[in-house]
């Protein structure tokens, strides 16, 4: 039986070298960086699309530290996480997990909508998430102490919660918690004319349309229209394709398959186009 030992060079695949464009709509840049400079645990809270993932990867490259990012789905386990034994041609060796590199060789951690994964990874994160800073390795008989610069990020969803798909408050109250909102008009305005390559004319028109869909969240629409989709949107606009096309491609179409509900979404896209 051989171990792999990955030199510490292998991180820096991780690392983000160009800016990600952010566009800040509070103090959420100063109270990350305070957050980090203290490695305290961060829950990133707020609907999907609505630029969670952009943050951290703006944050990781600002600070100059590497980013694993691992989207969480519900076949997600443990080993998938913290690592596994292979079998090669050499033997059976060790193989760290995402989570393992970024606690070996000092990553921000970024578990993306952690609770749709399963209830044991919970179980394996709680280590890292106070004074001990340190992830147990059981299969492998170890116990991996964080580097120093390591920190662990994890995004949540509240209104997707439910008895099943929920964080426990022993678990959520390891973190601290920034809360994140699709951004005001104008600022959203701002963020989709420059993501999509658009005039803020028709920006303005596609957040009207977001706006509009959003009202509608509980009233025949489990989620309104994110701030990610209206992008995808401006991206076909840009590419020369009719608005009114682009729109029920990515706005309406894939949000509802109730005809009268889209029935009713075509009608305030051609409100506004």
């Amino acid at each position: 039986m051989t171990d792999l030992h990955l030199p510490s060079g292998v991180i820096e695949q991780y690392r983000i070298h160009a800016e990600p464009y952010y566009r800040a709509t509070g103090e959420e840049i100063a109270l990350y960086e305070a957050a980090y400079a203290a490695r305290l645990p961060m829950m990133l809270k707020g609907p999907t699309g609505c630029g969670k993932t952009r943050f951290i990867e703006y944050m990781a490259w600002k600070l100059g530290k590497p980013l694993v990012t691992l989207a969480c789905n519900e076949d997600m386990t443990a080993s998938d996480l913290v690592g596994r034994y292979l079998l090669d041609a050499e033997g059976t060796r060790w193989q760290d997990g995402p989570l393992t590199l970024a606690v070996r060789f000092g990553a921000i951690c970024y578990l993306d909508e952690v609770v749709e994964a399963r209830q044991d990874t919970a179980v394996v994160i709680h280590p890292l998430t106070d004074a001990r800073r340190s992830l147990p390795l059981e299969k492998k008989n170890e116990l991996v102490q964080a580097h120093p610069d390591f920190q662990l990020v994890i995004s949540y969803n509240p209104g997707y919660q439910s008895i099943l798909k929920d964080l426990k408050q022993s678990t959520k109250q390891r973190f601290g918690a920034l809360d994140f909102h699709y951004p005001e008009r104008p600022i959203e305005i701002e963020i989709v004319a420059h993501e999509a390559g658009i005039g803020a004319d028709v920006a303005g028109k596609l957040v009207s349309v977001g706006e509009k869909t959003r009202h509608l969240k509980g009233h025949g629409l489990e989620e309104g229209v994110s701030t990610r989709m209206l992008i995808h949107a401006g991206h076909l606009i840009s590419r020369g394709i009719d608005p009114v096309a682009a729109c029920r491609v990515t706005l309406v179409r894939p949000i509802t398959d109730d005809a009268d509900m889209r029935d009713a979404l075509d009608a305030v896209v051609t409100t506004f186009f």
